[in-house]
């Protein structure tokens, strides 16, 4: 075994590994970029070297900085964590002929796989299904679109490198292909230097299930069973699990023998994961191979038992893989969740910003929590918006749902917009318990998952006003409210207006009139009698009518999460001597919605445009984003020009009748 290795990597994925190394008594250096040089994965590791600036590009891309920082710090070898570098051909031979050890496939198995027309061609003439589809050499646009409508639609385009939905487009028509190529070789050339395309058949019905596959020196590959991530936005996933509630055993056995097949197919070494697409008529096919650890991995180790950073340890030292096929079991369900700083109510868009509050549920054998941030920490515009991955086992399917819903309800995020309301949602959904995981599960579902943000139950509103209201009586007497055993004691009547802002911006006023002992609160002409019992610390307890619930609101400064058995919700208490002139003209200007790097701009100063019209696109943690005009009217202004950075809430466009 290694005595120090270095990780070429950060966050959360850092973490992870650090954590193993520390069990096996293996020293750890952590890299850094100049914005995180107090992130969490410098402070777990044993040391730590600078290679750069905040961008990818000027750090964690620069093969040569961590290969001189290796070398220097006496590492033995480079475990390149997922993302970055850790399917980058060259980085994995230079690393080689340092005289370091790759913790990860042969360079020569990355670039069989590392661009999916050839992985295609490759396993097609090993016996694997492959989706039906265009994976030539001619990139020609006419010729792109002439083989599209051979395929038919609809159709994907996809990238030829890379992954994690960059560079992929769903084209439902012949119409529409152009500029869905158009933008699909434009984030490919952006996030992988490479702008190639393929084309797949869409499949119908379709579930992504993966296969965790390893290999080793001594001839021997295996699986680790099978992830299923259907659960999807914006062609990323959102949740995995295992096992698949869709295959069954026959159909488990063929596809783990094909994952298997792949990895023989390229003397695969290391950890890696095959995909598979399984339509409706649970036919299924070959997409492409991740010559990496996933971050899913976790779901694999929950049901096995194994720690998968282990293996990739233990085989890039030379050993032997620690278990056979036949002595690899399964036991229970886990599921993954992802939390990110990001908005489903506007498309997923990712968000940045400090993490004021993060509160994270108990750990232990059924409950994981894989992180790379604390509380303080920021989420910058350079990096992945993923906070944290939350992991729930149980003996059943029914029984991980129910520990995950919990640990759910005990994660507290605040400062930063998330997707924690969301998956609470998702996860509490009925057709999800009842099975149903096809990768069109969230548009199919929407109006429940993404449901209306002005629709705040009277519970939430009453839980933040409560909260408000103990926080107030705190700082006027000078003692904590939640030290009287008395419970909500209205001896004096008065009268109360408080005004909380939805996420939709609208406010709604909850305008109590104290009694003694318990309170009349009117909300939208309503009146409802409210008591608050015995309550500790963010839990309240409180009557409410004929009802009696518990609540937990959490708040940081003016911003209030309430959750309450009605579910989750966020609220702004509005300053009531906060002046804010009115808006004339609400949409006489676009601002930016996040902080980015202008792509292209597709409008100019004089213009006419319509509502709707892409104006600019926007690329923003990886991902491209087109904003499109708020208006009909002329473009008054444009603030910045193709390749400038931008700040969040930045003026974009100014409008003109």
């Amino acid at each position: 075994m290694f005595a120090r290795i270095l990780i070429a990597n950060r966050g959360e994925i850092a973490c992870r590994v650090i954590r193993t190394c520390r069990a096996l008594a293996v020293r750890t250096v952590a890299v850094h970029s100049s914005v995180d040089a107090h992130a969490l994965h410098v402070e777990m590791a044993d040391e730590a070297w600078a290679i750069g600036g905040p961008s990818p590009a000027d750090s964690y891309l620069r093969g040569d900085r961590i290969i001189e920082a290796a070398l220097a710090c006496g590492a033995q070898a480079i475990h390149p964590g997922y993302g970055f570098l850790s399917e980058n051909e060259e980085f994995a031979r230079a690393v080689e002929a340092a005289g370091l050890v790759f913790i990860g496939p042969t360079p020569e198995a990355i670039e069989k796989m590392g661009l999916k027309d050839r992985a295609k061609a490759i396993l097609e003439k090993a016996g694997v299904p492959v989706v039906p589809g265009y994976h030539g050499e001619n990139q020609g646009d006419a010729f792109l679109a002439g083989q599209a409508s051979k395929i038919g639609f609809p159709l994907l385009v996809k990238a030829v490198a890379g992954g994690g939905g960059r560079g992929m487009r769903l084209v439902a028509s012949a119409g529409e292909f152009d500029a869905q190529l158009a933008a699909a070789r434009r984030e490919a050339k952006g996030a992988f230097g490479d702008d190639r395309v393929l084309l797949e058949r869409f499949v119908q019905g379709p579930h992504h299930v993966e296969f965790q596959v390893f290999g080793d020196t001594h001839g021997n590959h295996v699986h680790l069973f099978e992830r299923e991530c259907s659960i999807q936005r914006r062609h990323q996933k959102v949740l995995e699990e295992s096992p698949s509630p869709f295959l069954d055993e026959a159909l488990r056995q063929r596809m783990g023998e094909a994952a298997v097949a792949a990895a023989k197919a390229i003397g695969y070494r290391g950890a890696g994961t095959v995909e598979f697409i399984v339509g409706a008529d649970r036919k299924f096919y070959f997409m492409e191979m991740n010559t990496r650890l996933q971050v899913e991995h976790p779901v694999t180790e929950m049901i096995t038992g194994e720690d998968l950073v282990e293996w990739q340890l233990r085989v890039a030292a030379g050993e032997p893989l620690p278990l056979s096929q036949d002595e690899i079991m399964a036991a229970g369900h886990a599921i993954e969740v992802r939390l990110c700083a990001e908005n489903p109510g506007n498309g997923f868009l990712p968000e940045t910003g400090r993490i004021a509050v993060l509160r994270a549920p108990p750990e232990g054998p059924a409950v994981r929590l894989d992180t790379g941030v604390r509380e303080g920490d920021t989420v910058s515009v350079f990096y992945d918006s993923m906070i944290g991955k939350l992991v729930a086992w149980g003996r059943d399917r029914d029984e991980a749902a129910r520990r995950l819903q919990d640990a759910l309800a005990r994660t507290e995020i605040l400062g930063v917009r998330t997707n924690l309301a969301f998956l609470e949602r998702l996860v509490a959904h009925p057709a999800w318990l009842a099975g149903d995981t096809d990768t069109g599960f969230i548009e199919a579902h929407r109006a429940d998952l993404l449901p209306d943000p002005g629709e705040v139950p009277l519970e939430a509103l009453v839980a933040a006003a409560v909260r408000v209201y103990l926080d107030e009586r705190a700082a006027a007497t000078g003692t904590s409210a939640w030290d009287d055993a008395g419970g909500w004691r209205l001896n004096q009547p008065a009268t109360r207006l408080i005004e909380l802002r939805r996420a939709d911006g609208e406010t709604v006023t909850v305008n109590a009139t104290m009694g003694a002992g318990h309170a009349e609160v009117e909300v939208a002409g309503r009146a409802h009698r409210v008591v608050l019992g015995p309550s500790d610390g963010e839990r309240l307890q409180i009557a409410l009518d004929d009802e009696t619930f518990f609540a937990r609101v959490v708040r940081d400064g003016d911003v209030l999460s309430a959750s309450t058995p009605a579910g989750r919700h966020e609220l702004v208490l509005v300053d009531p001597f906060h002046y804010e002139p009115a808006d004339l003209l609400p949409d006489a200007r676009l601002t930016a919605l996040m902080p980015g790097r202008v792509v292209k701009i597709l409008a100019r100063a004089g213009d006419a445009v319509a509502k709707g019209q892409s104006l600019m696109i926007l690329e923003a943690m990886k991902m491209e984003h087109t904003l499109v005009s708020p208006r009909d009217g002329v473009v008054d202004r444009v603030a910045f020009n193709e390749g400038d950075l931008v700040p969040a809430d930045a003026l974009l466009f100014a409008f003109r009748e």
